[in-house]
């Protein structure tokens, strides 16, 4: 203990000295859209990224609606159909972007701050949000897109891992939804479709704005209030439900024509915001968050040969994300390998890390966090998601110290009180094996 106590101590003044971070400030428009902005005078560049609670887990009964709508969203908007509005974005010389996830749907943007540049940039990310025109021939063309993606879902076993995983996990809670959706779902969509979903939760009460870049408070407060010109106030989204821990193991298999078999266990892990977050995610970064020398791809690579990588990870959203282990082997070692995996994974479980190991975890994620946070780019993806998630404003201030100061103790009662090795979904992707 004493040697764990001296390794923590000399991380928590590596953690003080290794990073500034930058300063967040915060507030709320009169139409209750969160606000956060850091200021980066260093390069003559702004990052906007408005960010709002329409992610997939709000399709409901239409699977792949939030990133259809997503989608449609940058083929054009006010007066400027397709090709009109990328002339007119690519006049101004910035990059404008649209997308969704399980929890959240963003428009981000990225211009030169000065006023010739960033304000007709900041004008058509206004009209993205405020007014996208859902036209009827984008439309057309994007669901052509999306089941032509659906297809090569099929063709991708890990695409197809990814899909059973989350329906295997999740079954009816709208984490068990595909963001892509299906292909009825995507046949069926309506342009009334879009603009109800649109309308309901593309407004500001649902929205966060995140800004970085070379403008004051002033200049924050202003653009803030050019991108959500006119976008009414509304309703948040209403709360997702919890989910429920798994209460007995599961097993999915899909039959694909490949020598490789793709194999994912896991269970629900942790949201954002979790008090065990840091022991967790210090706990997997030995056990498979650290690439070939964590204990997984030691165990099953190097010492079995059996795959050429293995990795677990926690994914914490809004509800209890997933926690998942994954490999790739030869079919005729599918079984063999899920043996060592589960073996390894409840070994880890029952007894934690070693403090050798522990301690050099911690020293790559203090070491390296300052990598996460060199550039405004990677800056902005925090800003958001501290918003987006309500975590506090010092999350990266204390985020190196909080990860110095786990211990081993931390990291078993962590894991024993949230990881059950009986109680996994297991899926696999291949030719059929023998008993697993």
């Amino acid at each position: 203990m004493r040697i764990e106590r001296l390794l923590a101590a000399t991380l928590f003044v590596v953690a003080q000295a290794v990073l500034a971070t930058p300063k967040i400030e915060h507030w709320t428009t009169p139409a209750g859209a969160q606000v956060y902005f850091v200021a980066a005078a260093e390069i003559p560049m702004l990052d906007v990224r408005v960010v709002f609670n329409a992610g997939s887990a709000c399709d409901g009964a239409k699977p792949g609606l939030a990133s259809f709508t997503a989608g449609l969203m940058h083929e054009g908007a006010g007066e400027l159909d397709t090709n009109a509005f990328h002339d007119a974005l690519g006049a101004t010389g910035a990059s404008l972007g649209t997308g969704a996830m399980r929890d959240m749907a963003w428009v981000s943007l990225r211009t030169l701050s000065d006023p010739a540049s960033a304000d007709p940039a900041l004008a058509l990310m206004q009209s993205t949000i405020r007014n996208p025109r859902f036209d009827a021939a984008a439309l057309e063309r994007l669901r052509e897109q999306a089941l032509i993606g659906l297809k090569s879902e099929k063709e991708s076993p890990d695409a197809m891992a990814e899909r059973t995983f989350f329906a295997a996990l999740y079954g009816d809670h709208p984490y068990g939804s595909p963001t892509a959706g299906t292909e009825d779902s995507v046949k069926a969509f309506t342009r009334a479709d879009v603009i109800a979903f649109h309308q309901r939760y593309y407004v500001a009460a649902n929205a966060t704005v995140a800004i970085v870049g070379a403008t004051d408070r002033a200049g924050a407060e202003r653009i803030a209030a050019a991108v959500l010109r006119d976008v009414p106030a509304g309703e948040p989204a209403a709360p997702l439900p919890p989910v429920a821990p798994l209460a007995a193991a599961r097993e999915a298999h899909v039959e694909f024509p490949a020598t490789q078999s793709h194999v994912w266990i896991g269970q629900t892990g942790l949201k954002r915001g979790d008090p065990d977050y840091f022991a967790l995610i210090v706990g997997n970064h030995v056990l498979g968050g650290n690439g070939l020398v964590s204990i997984l791809a030691d165990e099953i690579r190097e010492k079995r040969g059996l795959s050429y990588s293995a990795q677990s990870q926690f994914e914490p959203l809004a509800e209890a994300g997933p926690f998942l282990a994954s490999l790739q082997t030869k079919a005729s070692q599918e079984a063999e390998a899920l043996k060592v995996l589960r073996a390894t994974l409840a070994k880890f479980v029952a007894e934690g890390p070693s403090e050798k190991a522990l301690a050099a975890a911690k020293q790559n994620l203090v070491g390296g966090f300052p990598l996460r946070l060199d550039g405004n780019g990677k800056i902005i993806e925090y800003l958001a998601m501290i918003g987006f998630y309500h975590l506090p404003l010092d999350y990266l201030d204390t985020f190196t110290e909080r990860v110095a100061k786990i211990t081993v103790d931390d990291v078993r009662d962590a894991f024993r009180r949230r990881v059950d090795p009986a109680r996994m979904v297991t899926v696999t992707v291949g030719k059929q094996s023998g008993t697993r």
